[in-house]
């Protein structure tokens, strides 16, 4: 029986690299793997899942409302996939986390989504919340702060580098927006020599 896996870490921890990584593992064994990304994020142009270290994949997108079992279910009749993958995975929504548990339960495809725990702010993300609840398996994805500890939060930055704690949910950026840092250095408002 397939399994919804939720896959989260702080920025920067490599989250697109293993998501690519598990891609590219199946295409090795012959199988097909369908990729999916938030079409919110284009940072890298639309429907493409690319990770810092340089490597790049087309995904398709999902954008709010979609109906992602639906999506999956067309696919999988045009060409048989093996596995799902799923990048940017915080910005689901409920109903799509839903949706992820049912192309698991009633596809039996491996659903693999990559995303953040908490934004900015300390606060869940929806999509992360409903993946944290549902999930068959919940694995954290480790990176580091500036000191060297465990990451688990995230700051945002503002055009100086300096942390903000004000704002919308969803700002979209990379290092130039945003920087991992531990607990105590998010209490703080630290983020080092950054």
């Amino acid at each position: 029986m397939a399994k919804l896996y939720f896959n989260y870490s702080a920025m920067n921890a490599g989250k697109s690299t293993i998501l690519l990584q598990a891609s590219h593992n199946y295409h090795e064994r012959g199988m097909r793997t369908m990729l999916m990304t938030a079409g919110i994020d284009n940072r890298y142009g639309d429907a493409v899942i690319s990770s810092r270290i340089g490597i790049a994949s087309d995904a398709f997108t999902f954008t709010e409302g979609d109906d992602l079992l639906t999506m999956v279910s067309q696919h999988h009749l045009k060409q048989s996939i093996s596995c799902l993958l799923v990048d940017e995975a915080q910005f689901l929504s409920k109903e799509q986390v839903w949706q992820l548990t049912q192309v698991a339960d009633q596809l039996d495809i491996p659903v693999l989504a990559y995303g953040l725990r908490t934004d900015f702010q300390g606060e869940l993300f929806p999509g992360s919340a409903a993946l944290l609840a549902l999930s068959d398996n919940i694995r954290e994805i480790r990176t580091i702060c500036w000191c060297g500890r465990k990451a688990t939060m995230v700051m945002r930055l503002d055009a100086d580098g300096k942390p903000i704690q004000v704002g919308a949910q969803i700002a979209i950026g990379g290092n130039d927006l945003y920087v991992s840092v531990c607990r105590q250095h998010w209490v703080d408002r630290d983020i080092g020599d950054a």
